[in-house]
Protein backbone atom coordinates (compact mmCIF):
# COMPACT_ATOMS: atom_id res chain seq x y z
CA UNK A 1 0.00 0.00 0.00
CA UNK A 2 1.48 3.20 -1.15
CA UNK A 3 1.78 6.11 0.96
CA UNK A 4 -1.03 8.25 -0.60
CA UNK A 5 -3.45 5.32 -0.20
CA UNK A 6 -2.42 5.10 3.39
CA UNK A 7 -3.26 8.26 4.31
CA UNK A 8 -6.62 8.09 2.57
CA UNK A 9 -7.59 5.35 5.27
CA UNK A 10 -9.29 7.37 7.84
CA UNK A 11 -11.28 9.39 4.86
CA UNK A 12 -12.77 5.56 3.87
CA UNK A 13 -13.37 4.68 6.99
CA UNK A 14 -15.13 7.76 8.82
CA UNK A 15 -17.17 7.37 5.42
CA UNK A 16 -17.65 3.16 5.87
CA UNK A 17 -18.99 3.77 10.20
CA UNK A 18 -20.84 6.83 8.95
CA UNK A 19 -22.72 4.75 6.31
CA UNK A 20 -23.17 1.82 8.04
CA UNK A 21 -24.32 3.23 11.26
CA UNK A 22 -26.95 5.27 9.52
CA UNK A 23 -28.17 2.08 7.75
CA UNK A 24 -28.49 0.09 11.25
CA UNK A 25 -29.63 2.94 13.07
CA UNK A 26 -32.76 3.44 10.29
CA UNK A 27 -33.53 -0.52 10.63
CA UNK A 28 -33.64 0.07 14.47
CA UNK A 29 -35.70 3.05 14.49
CA UNK A 30 -37.94 1.77 12.07
CA UNK A 31 -38.20 -1.42 14.12
CA UNK A 32 -39.02 0.77 17.25
CA UNK A 33 -41.81 3.04 15.29
CA UNK A 34 -43.41 -0.25 14.73
CA UNK A 35 -43.84 -1.77 18.08
CA UNK A 36 -40.18 -3.70 18.41
CA UNK A 37 -37.67 -2.36 20.52
CA UNK A 38 -35.32 -4.87 20.84
CA UNK A 39 -32.63 -2.62 18.98
CA UNK A 40 -33.75 0.27 20.89
CA UNK A 41 -33.08 -1.66 23.86
CA UNK A 42 -29.36 -2.22 22.46
CA UNK A 43 -29.26 1.26 21.84
CA UNK A 44 -29.04 0.98 18.08
CA UNK A 45 -31.54 3.99 17.53
CA UNK A 46 -28.49 6.28 17.36
CA UNK A 47 -25.73 7.92 15.12
CA UNK A 48 -23.32 6.79 17.70
CA UNK A 49 -21.44 4.00 16.04
CA UNK A 50 -19.87 2.50 18.90
CA UNK A 51 -22.94 0.01 19.72
CA UNK A 52 -22.94 -0.73 16.02
CA UNK A 53 -19.01 -1.69 16.29
CA UNK A 54 -19.75 -3.45 19.64
CA UNK A 55 -22.41 -5.68 18.10
CA UNK A 56 -20.59 -6.65 14.84
CA UNK A 57 -16.52 -5.76 15.40
CA UNK A 58 -16.06 -8.47 12.25
CA UNK A 59 -17.90 -6.81 10.26
CA UNK A 60 -16.75 -2.79 10.92
CA UNK A 61 -13.14 -3.22 12.19
CA UNK A 62 -11.60 -6.35 10.79
CA UNK A 63 -12.98 -6.60 7.46
CA UNK A 64 -12.93 -3.25 6.59
CA UNK A 65 -9.28 -3.09 7.39
CA UNK A 66 -8.48 -6.02 4.93
CA UNK A 67 -10.67 -4.84 2.37
CA UNK A 68 -8.88 -1.54 2.20
CA UNK A 69 -5.54 -3.62 2.11
CA UNK A 70 -5.76 -5.42 -0.79
CA UNK A 71 -8.34 -3.76 -2.85
CA UNK A 72 -8.14 0.10 -1.60
CA UNK A 73 -11.51 0.74 -1.08
CA UNK A 74 -14.03 -0.75 1.78
CA UNK A 75 -16.82 -3.33 2.23
CA UNK A 76 -18.12 -4.80 5.36
CA UNK A 77 -21.47 -5.02 7.60
CA UNK A 78 -22.86 -4.77 10.77
CA UNK A 79 -26.45 -5.94 11.96
CA UNK A 80 -29.50 -4.41 14.44
CA UNK A 81 -31.78 -7.51 16.17
CA UNK A 82 -35.00 -7.89 16.35
CA UNK A 83 -37.67 -10.04 17.04
CA UNK A 84 -38.68 -12.69 14.85
CA UNK A 85 -42.14 -13.23 16.67
CA UNK A 86 -43.14 -9.44 16.20
CA UNK A 87 -41.76 -9.58 11.80
CA UNK A 88 -43.85 -12.61 11.77
CA UNK A 89 -47.23 -10.82 13.68
CA UNK A 90 -46.42 -7.64 11.67
CA UNK A 91 -44.94 -8.58 8.32
CA UNK A 92 -45.68 -4.95 6.86
CA UNK A 93 -43.98 -3.18 9.69
CA UNK A 94 -40.71 -5.87 9.36
CA UNK A 95 -40.73 -4.79 5.19
CA UNK A 96 -40.08 -1.34 6.13
CA UNK A 97 -37.78 -2.20 8.73
CA UNK A 98 -35.91 -4.08 5.95
CA UNK A 99 -36.09 -1.12 3.34
CA UNK A 100 -35.21 1.66 6.11
CA UNK A 101 -31.55 0.45 5.98
CA UNK A 102 -30.88 1.23 1.94
CA UNK A 103 -33.61 4.61 2.53
CA UNK A 104 -30.80 5.77 5.00
CA UNK A 105 -28.39 4.84 2.47
CA UNK A 106 -29.45 6.34 -0.50
CA UNK A 107 -30.18 9.40 1.27
CA UNK A 108 -26.67 9.68 1.86
CA UNK A 109 -25.85 9.35 -1.65
CA UNK A 110 -28.38 12.23 -2.30
CA UNK A 111 -26.93 14.59 0.27
CA UNK A 112 -23.61 13.51 -1.50
CA UNK A 113 -24.87 14.00 -4.99
CA UNK A 114 -26.27 17.16 -4.37
CA UNK A 115 -23.23 18.44 -2.72
CA UNK A 116 -20.67 17.57 -5.19
CA UNK A 117 -23.27 19.05 -8.07
CA UNK A 118 -23.50 22.32 -6.25
CA UNK A 119 -19.64 22.71 -5.38
CA UNK A 120 -19.25 21.69 -9.60
CA UNK A 121 -22.02 24.52 -10.57
CA UNK A 122 -20.38 26.89 -8.26
CA UNK A 123 -16.43 26.25 -9.42
CA UNK A 124 -15.46 24.57 -6.35
CA UNK A 125 -14.93 21.40 -8.33
CA UNK A 126 -14.05 20.38 -12.10
CA UNK A 127 -13.92 17.05 -13.19
CA UNK A 128 -10.89 15.14 -13.27
CA UNK A 129 -8.70 13.40 -15.79
CA UNK A 130 -9.37 10.04 -14.55
CA UNK A 131 -12.51 8.62 -12.70
CA UNK A 132 -11.66 6.92 -9.57
CA UNK A 133 -14.20 5.58 -6.58
CA UNK A 134 -12.68 8.17 -4.37
CA UNK A 135 -12.49 10.74 -6.46
CA UNK A 136 -15.32 12.00 -9.00
CA UNK A 137 -13.98 15.42 -8.52
CA UNK A 138 -10.65 17.58 -7.70
CA UNK A 139 -10.80 21.12 -6.59
CA UNK A 140 -10.48 23.67 -8.87
CA UNK A 141 -7.14 26.15 -8.93
CA UNK A 142 -7.44 28.68 -6.39
CA UNK A 143 -9.47 26.86 -4.30
CA UNK A 144 -8.87 26.56 -0.44
CA UNK A 145 -6.94 23.48 0.05
CA UNK A 146 -9.31 21.70 2.12
CA UNK A 147 -11.64 21.76 -0.83
CA UNK A 148 -9.58 18.54 -2.49
CA UNK A 149 -10.15 16.32 0.39
CA UNK A 150 -14.13 17.68 0.82
CA UNK A 151 -14.48 16.51 -2.76
CA UNK A 152 -12.80 13.24 -1.88
CA UNK A 153 -15.07 12.67 0.83
CA UNK A 154 -18.07 13.48 -0.91
CA UNK A 155 -16.56 11.04 -3.77
CA UNK A 156 -16.63 8.17 -1.58
CA UNK A 157 -19.94 9.24 0.27
CA UNK A 158 -21.51 9.03 -3.03
CA UNK A 159 -20.18 5.84 -4.61
CA UNK A 160 -20.52 3.62 -0.94
CA UNK A 161 -23.70 4.88 -0.68
CA UNK A 162 -25.01 3.59 -4.13
CA UNK A 163 -23.17 0.55 -3.64
CA UNK A 164 -24.94 -0.36 -0.30
CA UNK A 165 -28.02 0.65 -1.20
CA UNK A 166 -28.11 -1.32 -4.66
CA UNK A 167 -26.42 -4.11 -3.26
CA UNK A 168 -28.31 -4.62 0.00
CA UNK A 169 -31.77 -4.55 -2.08
CA UNK A 170 -30.95 -7.10 -3.88
CA UNK A 171 -33.42 -10.17 -3.38
CA UNK A 172 -31.75 -13.05 -1.84
CA UNK A 173 -31.19 -13.68 1.87
CA UNK A 174 -29.98 -12.54 4.08
CA UNK A 175 -30.05 -9.09 2.15
CA UNK A 176 -32.79 -6.64 2.80
CA UNK A 177 -34.66 -6.63 -0.26
CA UNK A 178 -35.68 -10.39 0.48
CA UNK A 179 -37.06 -8.99 3.53
CA UNK A 180 -39.03 -5.85 2.20
CA UNK A 181 -40.45 -8.76 -0.79
CA UNK A 182 -41.39 -11.14 1.92
CA UNK A 183 -42.89 -8.84 4.33
CA UNK A 184 -45.05 -7.28 0.95
CA UNK A 185 -45.94 -10.65 -0.47
CA UNK A 186 -46.99 -13.28 1.64
CA UNK A 187 -46.54 -16.25 -0.55
CA UNK A 188 -42.72 -15.27 -0.85
CA UNK A 189 -42.76 -15.09 2.88
CA UNK A 190 -43.62 -18.54 3.39
CA UNK A 191 -41.30 -19.77 1.36
CA UNK A 192 -38.58 -16.66 2.87
CA UNK A 193 -39.39 -18.87 6.20
CA UNK A 194 -38.55 -22.10 4.96
CA UNK A 195 -35.19 -20.94 3.49
CA UNK A 196 -34.17 -19.47 6.61
CA UNK A 197 -34.72 -22.77 8.10
CA UNK A 198 -31.75 -24.30 5.76
CA UNK A 199 -28.31 -24.37 7.53
CA UNK A 200 -25.62 -21.96 5.30
CA UNK A 201 -28.09 -20.39 3.35
CA UNK A 202 -27.45 -17.19 4.35
CA UNK A 203 -23.71 -18.04 3.33
CA UNK A 204 -24.91 -19.13 -0.29
CA UNK A 205 -27.42 -16.06 -0.85
CA UNK A 206 -24.28 -13.64 -0.26
CA UNK A 207 -22.20 -15.68 -2.40
CA UNK A 208 -24.95 -15.38 -4.91
CA UNK A 209 -25.50 -11.68 -4.36
CA UNK A 210 -21.52 -10.67 -4.71
CA UNK A 211 -21.21 -12.81 -8.20
CA UNK A 212 -24.73 -10.80 -10.00
CA UNK A 213 -24.11 -7.65 -7.99
CA UNK A 214 -21.47 -6.31 -10.75
CA UNK A 215 -24.24 -7.08 -13.30
CA UNK A 216 -26.49 -4.77 -11.31
CA UNK A 217 -24.59 -2.16 -9.22
CA UNK A 218 -22.36 -1.10 -12.39
CA UNK A 219 -25.08 0.50 -14.67
CA UNK A 220 -26.47 2.08 -11.65
CA UNK A 221 -23.07 3.56 -10.68
CA UNK A 222 -22.18 4.59 -14.16
CA UNK A 223 -25.62 6.33 -14.93
CA UNK A 224 -25.52 7.98 -11.42
CA UNK A 225 -22.09 9.10 -12.48
CA UNK A 226 -23.13 10.66 -15.38
CA UNK A 227 -26.19 12.21 -14.13
CA UNK A 228 -23.67 13.94 -11.47
CA UNK A 229 -20.72 15.18 -14.29
CA UNK A 230 -21.21 17.83 -16.70
CA UNK A 231 -21.16 17.70 -20.31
Amino acid sequence: MDAATLALFPVWYAVFLLSLTCHEAAHAFAAHRGGDDTAYHSGQVSLNPWPHIRREPIGTILVPLLTYWYAHWMMGWASAPYDPSWEERHPRRAALMSAAGPAANLALFGFAFAALRLGLDRGLFQVPDALTIDRLVVASAGTPAFVDSLGRFLSILFDLNLILAVFNLLPVPPLDGISVIAGLFSPVRALYVKLREIPGVSFVGLIIAWRVSPFVVTPVLNAAIIALLPG
